[in-house]
């Protein structure tokens, strides 16, 4: 018993030994990975930490705006005002009938050019046509009864020297020879004032001029006057000279004075100039525009020119102090009006009001609000408000200190 337990105990202590260095083994992969895993921790925790303080400093970068800015540019200095005008005509009016009737015949039509006193058209008028012959008539009557009453009253005074008659019955025949003779001169009127409403039935031109509307047909039912269904029958206008009106600013209000030479340019003759003369202005601002209105008569002989036209206005003189422009882009619309963000120091931008002289398209002239060694923001957000903090790109497009 003794030396069969003997050998059954024996090989244990070989197997105890053999496993022993597996365990360790193990314990030591064990060991390691949680080492690695906490070694993973921490470098997940210190990126995503950097990740942090990156996000937060991209994010600190983009809540300042950025924008670009530049400095306003001196306008050239130059003699010459240019501003938009519009051709009229010298002298325009239309053409009424001034009595009833229908239009017999016109003898004039659009285009046409005319002189003063010609005939251009008829009128057919019954109505006045037989109320003349009745006052005619009338006039007639009125001129027998006044023979009758004359005839009358001196009998009458004859009488009177003998004392046929009383001094009541030739007063009474005195005063029907006055009545007689006050209705004659009321017939005469009568007649007179048909005539002249039968002359009316040619229509004639007022003055020398063109045509310029016919509106009105042959056996078209014409009314006195231009009140009612009544409506013009001619448009006539004076083309020579015309008349160009033209709105100046204020700024340049002081140098345009009578007697100034002018000249317009037209698209449709690109390579003319039109010389004309200031011959008035208004002599007053125009509190709505802030413009003085001014009147440049222009010679047209040719009539090439054509009223209603749209032309460009030069005047030759000298533009008052320095004049500053920046882009179209740089202004902001507020409800104050039109003004422009200016970069201060510290980056920090304030909003200016401004007044504006004339827009050149991709940029305005500037009368005040603006410095030369200001630098305006060229493309502003409409959320820019003063004091805010941007940041400004120097790039290509950043305009130079003048």
């Amino acid at each position: 018993m003794s030396t069969q337990e003997m050998t059954i105990v024996e090989p244990e202590p070989e197997t105890t030994n053999r496993k022993s260095p597996t365990s360790r083994r193990w314990v030591v992969a064990a060991l390691v990975a949680v080492v690695g895993l906490f070694a993973a921790g921490a470098l997940s925790i210190k990126a995503r930490a950097k990740e942090q303080v990156t996000l937060a400093a991209d994010t600190a970068r983009l809540a300042v705006t950025t924008v670009s800015a530049g400095y306003p540019q001196p306008e050239p200095r130059s003699n010459e005002l240019e501003l938009p005008g519009s051709v009229q005509a010298y002298t325009e009016s239309p053409i009424y009938a001034r009595t009833n009737g229908y239009l017999l015949r016109w003898y004039k039509d659009i285009g046409a050019t005319v002189r003063k006193g010609e005939l251009l058209a008829d009128l057919d008028t019954p109505e006045v046509d037989q109320e003349l012959s009745q006052s005619q008539a009338a006039r007639q009557q009125m001129v027998a009864a006044l023979e009758l009453a004359r005839t009358s009253a001196d009998r009458w005074r004859e009488l009177r020297k003998t004392d046929s008659v009383s001094q009541q019955e030739l007063d009474q025949r005195t005063s029907d020879y006055a009545q007689a003779q006050a209705n004659l001169a009321a017939a005469d009127a009568n007649v007179r004032r048909l005539q002249q409403m039968e002359s009316f039935k040619h229509v004639y031109a007022p003055f020398a001029g063109v045509l310029t509307r016919r509106n009105v047909d042959i056996g078209a039912l014409v009314n006195a006057g231009n009140g009612g269904s009544g409506k013009e029958l001619f448009n006539l206008a004076l083309i020579d000279p015309l008349r160009v009106y033209v709105s100046i600013p204020e700024a340049d209000a002081p140098a345009i004075r009578a007697g100034m030479r002018a000249w317009i340019a037209l698209a449709e003759f690109p390579a003319a100039r039109f010389t004309g003369t200031v011959v008035r202005t208004a002599n007053a601002i125009d509190q709505n525009t802030r413009t003085l209105l001014t009147e440049v008569d222009v010679p047209n002989q040719d009539g090439r020119l054509l009223p209603g036209a749209y032309a460009q206005v030069h005047f030759d003189v000298p533009l008052n102090g320095g004049r500053l422009s920046v882009p179209s882009s740089a202004m902001l619309f507020r409800s104050e009006g039109p003004s422009v963000a200016v970069v201060g120091p510290g980056d920090r931008v304030q909003l200016r009001p401004i007044v504006i002289g004339r827009d050149f398209g991709t940029s305005l002239e500037i009368l005040q609000g603006v410095r030369a060694n200001d630098r305006v923001v060229e493309n502003p957000p409409d959320s820019l408000e003063t004091g805010q903090i941007v940041h400004v790109v120097a790039d290509g497009s950043e305009r130079k200190r003048p």
